[in-house]
């Protein structure tokens, strides 16, 4: 079955992101066409790109790299989570993403974005840096915003439009992660 991996891409303390990630898990684990998993940044402890050769080549030599590198190969496409800072997503995912690459190769990945105009500009970024990576970036994507999504800047309450584009975006992640299985296999 069609692997998901949901990316929170903010380590930030007090992040909304946490409640914007285990909302897209909610949703996705009601779908039967994919497996779902959250992959919270926290949990990965990466420092500052520390490998001495470009992750184009593959040869990892931290233990966390090749923990990094073995859950992200794990997974068909992905749902990043991100917040905008200063226009961009964060240092965070960027760092998390630059890691590795031949793992994101002919993957899938769709886009939940959250800030005060909705995360777009990051997502712009992130669309950039996918093709990069030779990843498939589906146009539908959710664009939270902190002054109608979230009361008080905190409490996250998405609207029911929220959860449709999640649908949208779901369905274009699994299809897409599904079409491209065949180059992975290569």
């Amino acid at each position: 079955m069609t692997r998901i991996g949901i990316i929170l891409g903010s380590t930030r303390p007090g992040r909304n992101g946490e409640a914007v990630a285990r909302w897209v898990l909610e949703v996705a684990k009601q779908r039967p066409d994919a497996e779902f998993e959250l992959v919270d940044l926290l949990d990965h402890q990466l420092p500052h790109l520390d490998e001495a050769y470009p992750p184009a080549m593959g040869q990892y030599t931290q233990p966390h790299t090749i923990r990094w590198a073995n859950t992200i190969a794990s997974f068909d496409g992905f749902v990043m989570v991100t917040p905008e800072y200063n226009h961009s997503t964060s240092g965070a995912l960027k760092n998390a993403i630059d890691f590795l690459y031949a793992e994101w190769n002919n993957k899938a990945v769709g886009f939940v974005s959250y800030g005060s105009a909705g995360g777009t500009r990051a997502v712009e970024h992130l669309r950039l840096i996918a093709g990069e990576l030779q990843m498939a970036d589906v146009r539908a994507q959710v664009a939270l915003s902190l002054f109608t999504d979230f009361e008080n800047f905190s409490v996250f309450k998405p609207s029911q439009f929220q959860q449709d584009a999640l649908t949208t975006t779901l369905d274009q992640v699994v299809a897409w992660s599904t079409a491209l299985a065949p180059l992975r296999t290569r």
